[in-house]
């Protein structure tokens, strides 16, 4: 069976101020996105499908064509499928675009996040046998998920052994001088050691047949909206709590990095330079 790597990098970078995608942080010129290419790879994955917007496709192909001389990457163009919008439709909708490219087995991630050499290892062990109904999520320690400074949103994953049980979109999550860890929506009080989803996820080929149906009860319900968003972990999550789908936790200890606004990038350069030591 085939593995590939699917990474969504059609996001508008509206707080970063333009595409973080393209953002530098490594010594050698590398995106967040080379990195998730290059450990992948090393992992066992053997192809690269990249979901971009039509605007920064030319970009991306340099960028790539530069990184990756010997690597034959598929780009998909997210804002060519479904109804035409400023902003893309969301995780899932980009997910389901690339349907074409995926043979079997494969891994989506962001590309803005650091996820580490370990995560993809964990991912590509994890997923030897795995069945259509069953979906992999990395499980990150929230404490090494959060920024230096300020406040971010995380998906707080309710874990059973290794299978998840719940997941809550989770607001305002930051270190307060205490050292503890609060949220405000849903307010809360948390710990290093809880279990965070950084949108790094396995899926069977299986997931397409679910995304098409649900996009298109999602356009018939929200798509007057211009800013809502078919996403992809409120999809997943939704066919566990329908029984469709189990989901297990992969852990890792691998620390994210990442940007959100323009500065964060310098942090997140010294952090990429120290982990890739």
């Amino acid at each position: 069976m085939s593995f590939t790597l699917v990474v969504m990098a059609a996001g508008l970078g509206s707080r970063f101020g333009g595409p973080k995608q393209l953002a530098v942080v490594g010594a050698d010129g590398e995106a967040f996105l080379d990195f998730a290419i290059v450990d992948a790879l090393a992992a066992g994955m053997e192809k690269v499908v990249l979901i971009v917007r039509s605007d920064i496709e030319d970009d991306l192909r340099r960028r790539v064509s530069r990184q990756h001389p010997d690597l034959d990457v598929a780009f998909v163009l997210q804002d060519t499928h479904g109804p035409r919008r400023a902003k893309p439709w969301g995780t899932a909708h980009a997910v389901l675009t690339a349907a074409p490219e995926v043979p079997d087995r494969f891994c989506v991630v962001n590309a803005d996040d650091y996820y580490g050499q370990s995560t993809f290892a964990a991912l590509v062990a994890a997923a030897a046998d795995l069945p259509d109904d069953r979906a992999l999520l990395a499980g990150f320690r929230l404490g090494q998920t959060l920024p230096e400074s300020g406040d971010v949103s995380r998906g707080i994953c309710g874990v059973d052994g290794t299978e998840l049980v719940s997941l809550v979109e989770t607001h305002g999550i930051g270190r307060r001088g205490d050292g503890s860890i609060t949220s405000t929506d849903p307010v809360g009080v948390l710990n290093d050691d809880t279990v965070a989803s950084m949108n790094c996820w396995v899926f069977a080929p299986s997931l397409f047949g679910h995304l098409e149906l649900g996009f298109d009860r999602f356009l018939a319900e929200h798509g007057h909206e211009e800013k809502a968003e078919f996403l992809l972990p409120t999809v997943v999550d939704g066919l566990r709590r329908a029984g469709t789908y189990t989901i297990g936790i992969v852990p890792t200890d691998e620390p994210w990095v990442g940007v959100t606004n323009p500065g964060d990038l310098e942090i997140a350069r010294r952090r990429i330079a120290t982990v890739r030591a």
